[in-house]
């Protein structure tokens, strides 16, 4: 689609710290009349856009004003981190978790003790490991195939090709529930590149959906952040992961956050 909609990647400082209940919800207005106004360029209906504020990198304090301000969902990357703050809201009990970052298997059981939602499903080998964890707590996990459609070694995620026979296997694991298909855009400050990743997923879900195995559904796209969020609706996003734009910029430029050829893996939102 033919919008003329900038990305913030090159914006990093333009966030304040929320810091008060009072600026998280100022933000979290700013963030949903952003979701609708983009929702009108394209004749979507908002409420079919759901945003999950992501607090990773962030201190439990900040997350219990954002809980104050109404959030219920809460974006982590880093697996021991979230299982840390979890640990800690024991409190909160309708505060719930997704976990948005590559994971190891050696850590599939911490997901599958707290977490409600995995994003980040890449490989059989974290699929067995997550059922296997799963099945021993007598629980379900949502899950989303990442799939890497900025073609760069840097980033985790399947590449497109491999999506099919990966849906195929996935029956196997009952204890996975799939929702959809998540990736990460080029990170670039050039729209038209940017919005060429979110095009790529919404396709290849296209085609997948003709042939998916029973009980496989792709009815979610989980693309756009902080940065490139308003590009993702405008090509089919059902999630937007917004970390920046609600709690506050990080200490370090995107860049720092962002995966490198070494491949950290953390990554903006």
């Amino acid at each position: 689609m033919a919008f003329d909609t900038p990305t913030g990647h090159d914006q990093h400082g333009r966030y304040p710290e929320a810091t008060s209940v009072e600026d998280f919800r100022r933000n979290l207005a700013t963030v949903h009349a952003r979701i609708e106004a983009a929702c009108r360029r394209v004749g979507r209906d908002p409420a079919t856009v759901r945003l999950l504020p992501v607090s990773k990198t962030k201190p439990e304090a900040s997350l219990r004003l954002a809980y104050a301000a109404g959030c219920r969902l809460l974006g982590e990357n880093k697996v021991q981190e979230a299982h840390r703050k979890w640990e800690a809201m024991q409190d909160l009990r309708d505060l719930q978790w997704s976990v948005i970052g590559h994971l190891q298997t050696n850590k599939a059981k911490l997901v599958a003790r707290f977490a409600s939602e995995f994003q980040a499903l890449d490989s059989l080998r974290v699929a067995e490991a997550l059922e296997r964890r799963l099945q021993i707590e007598g629980r379900s996990l949502d899950v989303y195939v990442q799939v890497n459609t900025s073609g760069e070694a840097s980033k985790y995620g399947l590449a497109p090709g491999e999506v099919p026979a990966f849906l195929q296997a996935l029956p196997a694991f009952s204890a996975l529930r799939v929702r959809g298909l998540m990736t990460l855009a080029l990170f670039s400050s050039e729209a038209e590149r940017v919005r060429q990743c979110f095009v790529l997923l919404r396709g290849l879900r296209e085609q997948l959906r003709q042939d998916a195995p029973a009980g496989i559904a792709l009815d979610e796209l989980s693309m756009g952040m902080s940065g490139d969020f308003e590009i993702a609706i405008e090509e089919g996003a059902t999630v937007v992961r917004v970390g920046q734009a609600i709690f506050g910029a990080r200490p370090m430029p995107d860049s720092y956050y962002w995966p490198d050829a070494a491949g950290t893996e953390s990554t903006p939102a």
